[in-house]
């Protein structure tokens, strides 16, 4: 399943090298599970954005429900 977290405002600039992020999909590994997820990404170094909102809210979820099985 492929889920997408990608922010309202989408003007936004990767602090390492400047450029402008642009929707990406992602593996995001846990417990042995992979999730492809669609996220922020920079073109050029490969930085992800993760909100705060997503890694304390719907991650955190996922992560507690991953650690009671």
């Amino acid at each position: 399943m492929n889920l997408s977290f990608l922010p309202a405002d989408m003007n936004w600039r990767c602090q390492s090298c400047g450029a402008t992020l642009q929707p990406g999909m992602v593996e995001l590994h846990y417990l042995g599970n992979v999730f492809r997820v669609e996220l922020p990404v920079c073109p050029s170094c490969s930085a992800v954005l993760i909100s705060e909102e997503l890694a304390t809210g719907r991650m955190l979820e996922i992560e507690q429900l991953l650690e009671d099985k």
